[in-house]
């Protein structure tokens, strides 16, 4: 062998494309999704920022892939916010429904358990929801900044709170009801998260 010429399996594409997901996943962890920039992942994987691109496209499909998702919330949002608001809930509910009674249910309950067990996992899987999901939807009803992000939090609490109970605990009567009799129950008290008032109490937490 020649000297100076390394041996091993030279970095493939799978490699490349790993390295720059790991980089992806620390970076997304430590500075959330606002403040990671492509360039940062690439220094971090060690690459140039168009391979990055050339690998995923934009910062948004980074950070679907790096989530491992089995769908991009994001996608179902235009159809969730075209209709009357006081008929939001019963959209977002209605739509978590069906992705969770879905083939990709199962895929998406493993990320619900990983955010569990792991505390980095926990932050990806917040960043993710609140990024693809809750934001857009809340800053369609509510301008106020701070508002908006206490009702992205609730809106967020009370589905993490029903896809647990309904799918990961199975608790009955909940877990055997039927969608409708789900947002039957649910939406009235989601679409107050949404658009109801909330100042008094908001106010309060501040304090």
């Amino acid at each position: 062998m020649a000297a100076g010429r390394r041996s091993g399996r030279r970095p493939g594409k799978q490699d490349t494309r790993d390295q720059i997901l790991s980089a992806a996943r620390l970076a997304f962890a430590q500075h959330g999704y606002g403040g990671t920039t492509v360039r940062s992942v690439a220094a971090s994987a060690g690459v140039d920022a168009a391979l990055v691109y050339h690998y995923f496209g934009t910062k948004e499909k980074l950070f679907v892939a790096m989530m491992d998702a089995p769908i991009d919330p994001r996608q179902y949002v235009d159809t969730i916010v075209d209709g009357p608001v006081d008929r939001l809930a019963e959209r977002i509910l209605r739509t978590a429904l069906e992705v969770w009674d879905s083939p990709a249910g199962p895929a998406a309950m493993a990320l619900v358990r990983s955010s569990i067990a792991h505390e980095r996992s926990a932050r990806l899987l917040r960043e993710f929801l609140l990024e693809r999901a809750m934001r857009p939807i809340v800053e369609s009803v509510e301008t106020d900044p701070e508002m908006a992000q206490w009702r992205a939090n609730l809106v967020g609490a009370q589905l993490i709170g029903l896809v647990t109970m309904r799918y990961l605990l199975a608790l009955e009567p909940l877990a055997s009801a039927t969608p409708e009799r789900v947002v039957e129950l649910v939406a009235p008290n989601l679409q107050r998260y949404l658009t109801g008032e909330l100042r008094t109490e908001a106010r309060t937490l501040n304090t």
